[in-house]
């Protein structure tokens, strides 16, 4: 098996699409994957049993691993998919330096909560990165739609714009295509401010609010998510291009997305703890919309369906009224 010049770090949903697209033009593609029982099964079926199982892999294409800091310390280029909540955890395996000098891309919708960082500042800040080798993967694109090779599209954002156009490269493909973009900064936190407000869309959907309530809410939003974007991060941008109006839209809309799944059970009645229970996945916007919030306090950004999601979610404000509010404040 050839050397692998890029690694994904972690097997979940959107571990296991990436690594589909990037084993399409990579003679090798390493993996950390957290479980050997993972590992064994996809080496014999092809198919990861725990995550978008719907992903046909070639396993002879890869160089799966359990230790991180074998997977990390042969590969050039990588490529992180652990949720955010986990993430502090698995790069304390790695050693001092580990990352210095490699190509970092996150791929991580959320927001690192022992540090109240996007990914990309946790990795600058912690493991050296140099801001050179930062790269963000973001959407609009479901993981399912990978898996079933549907026509998808991702935005690379990098300021070495060398280093954005041969990883969209290494992921375009027969069913998707990429953009690039070098705002590492802006896509991320909308990335992460997305699947907030589609925690909040799925609260409406439980609740039972119309089509009609979600698309003043979804418009209302790309406005709360400019007018926090440009309060950290102020350059000219467009915010209806597909990285930031997109992948809110596709979020806040779509059945795969896993936060309005969260949202419309607890608009359902469930609590948070079972909700996560029941989902045995990570909605990354109910850790994402307390971390926002705490940011937002030094801030004062204008946010009212952030903070309405943080008031049900962690404030046990009653959805039912804490929406019937909102409502008012959207008009």
């Amino acid at each position: 098996m050839n050397h692998p010049r890029i690694a994904v770090i972690g097997a979940g949903s959107w571990g296991t699409a990436l690594v589909k697209l990037l084993s399409a033009s990579q003679d090798t593609v390493g993996w950390w994957v957290r479980r050997q029982e993972t590992i064994d099964h996809i080496r014999q079926y092809g198919h990861n049993p725990d995550y978008t199982s719907g992903a046909q892999l070639d396993a002879k294409a890869l160089a799966m691993d359990t230790d991180i800091q074998a997977v990390v310390g042969r590969a050039q280029v990588l490529v992180f998919a652990v949720p955010s909540a986990f993430l502090k955890a698995a790069l304390d395996q790695l050693g001092p330096g580990a990352l210095h000098g490699k190509t970092c891309f996150s791929a991580v919708k959320g927001i690192v909560p022992e540090t109240n960082q996007i990914v990309g500042e946790y990795l600058l800040d912690h493991h050296g990165v140099r801001k050179e080798d930062l790269g963000i993967i973001c959407g609009p694109c479901h993981a399912e739609e990978v898996a079933l090779e549907r026509l998808s599209y991702l935005t690379i954002a990098a300021q070495d714009a060398g280093k954005a156009a041969h990883m969209g490269l290494a992921l375009s493909g027969r069913f998707l295509k990429t953009t690039l973009s070098d705002d590492i900064y802006g896509t991320e936190y909308a990335a992460i401010l997305k699947n907030v407000i589609a925690v909040c869309a799925g609260i409406s959907v439980g609740l039972g609010y119309g089509d009609n309530f979600r698309a003043v809410l979804v418009s209302r939003a790309i406005q709360e998510i400019e007018r926090f974007v440009a309060a950290v991060h102020p350059i000219t941008r467009d915010i209806n291009e597909p990285a930031y109006l997109g992948d809110l839209l596709v979020t806040a809309y779509s059945a795969f997305s896993r936060n309005r799944e969260f949202g419309a059970m607890i608009g359902r009645g469930y609590s948070v703890k079972a909700a996560q229970t029941e989902m045995k996945m990570v909605a990354e916007g109910y850790y994402a919309v307390k971390c926002v919030h705490a940011i937002n306090e030094k801030l004062g950004v204008d946010m009212p369906i952030t903070e309405a999601t943080y008031r049900m979610l962690y404030e046990r404000i009653a959805p039912t009224v804490e929406m019937r509010l909102l409502s008012e404040k959207l008009a």
